[in-house]
């Protein structure tokens, strides 16, 4: 009998797979460092001659604004290219893919230098504005990537059972493969606990970086070096490596988050950002809120942002606001408990006679939940219905908060910082998100928890081992509810008014329930970060581009297609989200005519 090589004998033998560009790869190499070097020193030169440009990039010798950001991405590939071979005090970096990282990191700073090339183009009237520094740092940026693109790929040939790529676009999308991270070797556990402070401190960093921009431009060259760099360092491994050190050290990670985010207002000198800060709390643990609805149970929820505002509602006709015809003001925890309560009796009223649909049914009438809400407290004005809400103009003038004699309206030094009105709602929502995700974690590993898993992958299996389908249906309801009543009871006293217009179903401005779902799916659904990670992102990103006007929602859509491709499970994403989308769940098949070996046959 024939013997030819099989499959597990390619992936050990497997050959290198050539770059995209047939460069040999001593020269590939050398032109990744060379493009990187030079990439990093073009930033220290003038890219434009007038201050008009946003970041003042006319000083030679003093890198600004978008020049900081093709800074640190000609850095970025410098060193984890130097990592790939083996350089000492530099091989921590690249765990897993090599030169599939590099790749990345030189396209993000090609995208990042570009970016800003066209954006002094289009800003001044034409590239004879750009000064020699700005014409070098693009050829050098381009010269960086084609070398990045002729370095051989990080997979052999044949180690993944695919026939070895032949054609320029196959040897391209190979080249983005990265093999499996090796076992990592045991550290000293304070060497472990030390990684994740670190990390936390990085992630607070970043996220300060981008609520800081000054101006649009420079947030849109921040997300294509977060997103390249991001790809970049999951790429390598080191996400895995830090995922496997937060298992191991969950409530080490845990104090750790929480530290960095109290940190976060006292990093601010204007409380603009911790006004965002704040409204991207009130949106995650909304989120997070509607991860047990969608995420762990299943069930497509599109009027979710109705119980968000039936919390508001509740909490802004009895604290105090002269519009409210109840004319009580109660103490801040009663308010948060009939916020809590009326979202969990909306929860329940609404959720017991449509939980027995289905699919695009149950979808349909959650919508019409969450218009009925709205359009409800627009006609209890007096008018149209009785006099409870005030109609369109809401419930205004809502008092600020005063706990245990601590008014959060007004200002106060902390160890010698000054926390404005939004960073003290900020550090109260802060706990409230502390509180929900602490629910979501313990039912989410509760038989509750794994009841709700089971009806989301098959409910008739479900029933056939025993579950009340409808009755776990219904907690799961009632709890995201709940959760999303908490929050509202936050924000009615943050926006001083609530107005039906705040809870559409669709808008540019989050929180609705649109974005919600979005933040949810985009995030990574049944996880905890997720949910937190995609609400960030999509409140933070309206609230930068509003620089480009019209063109907002196009942009957001083609970026949200884009991830939907590349990343269909998420952001974050557990094992079963990832096996659902990249594995078959079947045993590999040879592909081709490979016949069996001596010793097989």
């Amino acid at each position: 009998m024939t013997t030819t090589r099989t499959p597990a004998t390619a992936e050990a033998t497997g050959t290198l797979v050539p770059g995209a560009l047939p460069l040999p790869p001593a020269a590939a190499r050398l032109t990744v460092a060379v493009g990187a070097i030079l990439t990093f020193a073009s930033t220290f030169l003038a890219w434009t001659w007038t201050s008009e440009f946003p970041g003042d990039l006319t000083i030679n010798g003093y890198p600004g604004g978008l020049q900081l950001l093709t800074l640190t991405g000609a850095l970025l590939t410098l060193a984890f290219h130097l990592a790939g071979y083996g350089i000492r005090g530099l091989r921590w970096l690249a765990p897993a893919g090599k030169n599939s990282t590099v790749l990345l990191l030189a396209l993000g700073t090609l995208g990042i230098t570009w970016y800003t090339l066209l954006a002094i183009a289009n800003h001044l009237g034409g590239f004879i504005n750009l000064e020699p520094g700005g014409a070098i740092a693009g050829v050098t940026s381009l010269i960086t990537a084609l070398g990045a693109l002729g370095l051989a790929a990080d997979v052999p040939a044949g180690a993944d059972g695919d026939a070895p790529p032949k054609g320029v676009w196959q040897r391209f999308r190979h080249a983005f493969k990265a093999p499996a991270a090796p076992s990592a070797k045991e550290l000293p556990g304070w060497l472990e606990i030390l990684i994740i402070a670190a990390a936390a401190g990085v992630g607070l960093f970043v996220f300060t970086y981008g609520i800081d921009t000054d101006y649009g431009e420079l947030f849109v060259g921040f997300l294509i070096l977060a997103g390249f760099g991001g790809a970049a360092v999951a790429r390598a491994g080191l996400t895995e490596r830090l995922s496997s050190l937060t298992r191991k050290h969950r409530n080490v990670t845990v104090t750790a988050a929480f530290v960095a985010a109290v940190a976060f207002p006292f990093t601010q000198s204007s409380d603009a950002n911790a006004t965002i800060g704040t409204n991207i709390l009130i949106f995650a643990t909304v989120a997070l809120g509607l991860n047990v609805v969608v995420g762990l149970a299943g069930l497509l929820d599109l009027g979710y942002v109705a119980f968000l505002g039936v919390g508001a509602y509740a909490a802004a006709l009895v604290s105090g606001s002269p519009s409210s015809p109840f004319g009580v003001q109660v103490p801040f925890w009663a308010a948060v408990i009939i916020g809590a309560g009326a979202s969990l009796l909306f929860g329940v009223v609404i959720g017991a006679p449509t939980l027995r649909l289905h699919g695009d049914y149950l979808a349909i009438v959650t919508l019409g939940f969450g218009e009925i809400f709205r359009i409800t407290m627009q006609n209890m004005d007096g008018t149209s219905g009785p006099d409870v809400t005030n109609g369109s103009n809401g419930i205004p003038n809502i008092p600020d908060l005063e706990l245990f004699g601590f008014n959060l309206g007004e200002e106060h030094t902390v160890l010698g910082f000054e926390l404005g009105r939004f960073s003290n709602y900020f550090l109260l929502m802060l706990v409230f998100t502390i509180v929900i995700v602490s629910i979501f974690r313990r039912a989410d590993q509760s038989r509750i928890g794994r009841a709700w898993v089971a009806v989301r992958e098959d409910e008739t299996a479900a029933r056939a081992m025993g579950i009340n389908a409808f009755r776990v249906k219904l907690i799961a309801f009632a709890l995201g509810a709940t959760l999303a009543g908490l929050a509202g009871t936050v924000q009615a006293h943050v926006t001083f008014t609530v107005t039906p217009s705040q809870y559409k179903f669709v808008e540019f401005v989050p929180p609705n329930s649109a974005f919600l779902l979005a933040a949810v799916i985009l995030g990574g659904m049944g996880t905890v970060s997720g949910p937190l990670i995609g609400a960030a992102l999509l409140y933070l990103i309206p609230a930068k581009l509003q620089f480009i006007g019209d063109y907002q929602l196009l942009l957001f859509g083609v970026a949200l297609i884009l991830l939907m491709r590349f990343r269909p499970e998420g952001l974050v994403a557990d094992r079963r989200k990832q096996l659902e989308f990249h594995e078959t769940g079947q045993l590999d098949v040879p592909k081709g005519d490979v016949t069996l070996s001596k010793a097989e046959a």
